[in-house]
């Protein structure tokens, strides 16, 4: 059932921008054929003060960073806001090295850890789309050494691929362990699988975090590239995307902008040695700068909408959509916060190395954090708004999802979070022209050429028009068009007709036909100060 349903039931309604078509093409000529066309263009920003809204945000979001840092205690910090795939602002403060006083700038270079995942899965996919590999191919396929693991059961699945990108392998939740692997060799990842691996779950049925998982996904993208894991990142991944601050090893860096990890003790800083790299680099071993990761958010956000056009030099969007969308549930929760009288709501999973989740405010949103002994940081951004943060900091876990959670909330308030608008195919326009004038007034060889072949036998036509009568006559009569339809997508949209005493609401779904016809068809009675469009997410 539709998630409108219990509203109406035509499967109604989110989004759009495309005015009620004044006039009726004559059949057959070039604008008919035009009307008829079911490739809708690109969603697109309607607010053209949306830019301004956020630049104007700036300062409060600078304030508030500069809060985190003094009240955690943070030596210091580097973020960024990635708008439409472009580095809007960058900025840092504090302490790249505390003995020294070195201050961070945004060239200050600090690690990453688990962010580095996104990368890895990243060169999967490449792999994949060059066809060197298939993500529902057994992982031994590539990887020998899995072909002795003792499965739990005896009807559990070989792990594939897809399973070690999205963390239902089956292996136990490993983050304490896992930040000590680092410097691992291949020999002795090798001989760590040979040895066996536990499973906490039969593969293929649950979430379960694991940093062996994408050490092995590393030792994949060696196997099949034939190159070193760091070669092949930085010379399919890294350079191509300008990301020239970016790297494996702490030592490459050079002194004067490397960042060091502090952890709290006992009120006094004290330093963390640097992590090594090694065959678990894949995991969390990258090394990066508020700029460079900046780029890596711009890239994912370039995926979207889609469209036609020249694809990006590392990965084509389909691709790079492919890895924001989940692929293992991972649950929801529910949080009712009785000071402010809201409700809570979250629910997600995981992707391909990076998570993704839907709240009461945001439909898709995509995040990944990293933490590491002296390090934490997080990217967040949120594809249908075209907006993402950054943000690097060199204390333990630094912890920063309340900075981040209040920087979006002052972005939504000032308005620079509105979605972008789905546009509908000419033809929903075309039908949507047609079923108005239905309602004003039922002409049956009209309903007839409208009509998808079930319409009429769901309901019969002097059965539907009645039904429609009755509601236009409650309504006053004398309905027209008032505002803008709301599409969901392409091809189904609602709108509202404003009449004498009320107004009425109609609501479209086309079939997937070629030419697309009405399928759906359902008016209903509404209050006349009611503005049609989506329900709210969470309800209270």
């Amino acid at each position: 059932m539709h998630p409108f349903s219990a509203v109406t039931r035509s499967g109604l309604a989110i989004c759009a921008t495309l005015l009620l078509a004044p006039l009726l093409p004559l059949p057959g000529t070039v604008a008919s054929l035009r009307a008829q066309s079911s490739v809708a263009p690109p969603a697109r920003f309607a607010d053209p003060e949306r830019l301004a809204r956020i630049q104007r945000t700036v300062p409060r979001i600078d304030s508030l960073m500069r809060a985190f840092m003094d009240r955690n205690r943070v030596p210091g910090i580097a973020y960024g806001i990635v708008v439409d795939g472009q580095l809007l602002h960058v900025a840092a403060m504090g302490l790249r090295e505390v003995p020294s006083r070195s201050p961070v700038d945004t060239s200050s270079v600090f690690r990453i850890a688990s962010m580095t995942k996104s990368f890895t899965a990243l060169a999967i996919l490449q792999l994949r789309d060059a066809g060197k590999l298939s993500l529902d191919d057994p992982a031994e396929k590539y990887v020998p050494e899995l072909r002795t693991l003792k499965y739990p059961t005896s009807d559990a699945p070989r792990i594939t691929v897809r399973h070690l990108l999205s963390h239902s392998a089956g292996f136990p939740e490993d983050n304490p362990w896992g930040d000590q692997q680092l410097d691992r060799t291949d020999a002795e990842l090798s001989q760590m699988i040979r040895q066996g691996i536990p499973f906490s779950n039969v593969p293929g049925v649950a979430y379960e975090y694991s940093n062996y998982g994408f050490a092995i996904l590393g030792r994949i993208v060696v196997n099949v590239s034939g190159q070193p894991y760091a070669t092949y990142i930085r010379d399919r991944v890294l350079r191509p995307l300008g990301m020239t601050s970016t790297t494996m090893q702490s030592r490459d860096v050079p002194a004067t902008r490397l960042a060091h990890g502090y952890r709290l003790q006992d009120g006094q800083w004290l330093e963390e040695p640097p992590l090594p790299d090694g065959a678990f680099g894949s995991m969390g071993g990258m090394l990066t700068s508020s700029a460079d990761l900046s780029r890596w958010v711009g890239l994912m956000l370039s995926a979207w909408p889609p469209r036609d056009g020249a694809e990006s030099p590392v990965l084509k969007r389909s691709s790079l959509r492919e890895m924001q969308q989940v692929w293992r549930f991972g649950g929801g929760n529910a949080a009712f916060n009785a000071q402010s009288n809201t409700l809570s709501m979250t629910s997600g999973g995981y992707g391909y190395g990076l998570r993704i989740s839907q709240s009461c405010l945001f439909n898709h949103i995509v995040a990944h954090s990293g933490g590491l002994p002296g390090f934490g940081s997080q990217m967040r951004w949120l594809p249908e708004q075209g907006v993402g943060i950054v943000a690097l900091g060199n204390l333990t876990y630094t912890g920063w999802g309340p900075p981040i959670d209040q920087a979006i909330e002052l972005l939504a308030a000032a308005g620079g979070l509105t979605p972008r608008a789905v546009q509908p195919a000419p033809v929903l326009a075309d039908m949507q022209a047609k079923a108005t004038r239905l309602v004003q007034r039922w002409e049956q060889p009209l309903a007839d050429s409208v009509a998808a072949m079930n319409l009429f036998r769901d309901e019969s036509a002097p059965r539907r028009a009645a039904a429609i009568e009755r509601v236009v006559n409650a309504a006053g009569g004398d309905c027209r068009p008032e505002g803008t339809m709301w599409a969901e997508n392409a091809l189904r949209g609602v709108w509202k007709l404003r009449c004498a005493r009320g107004a009425v609401q109609v609501g479209i779904t086309l079939a997937p036909t070629e030419p697309a016809r009405i399928q759906q068809f359902t008016v209903i009675g509404i209050p006349a100060d009611r503005q049609v469009g989506p329900p709210p997410v969470c309800r209270q």
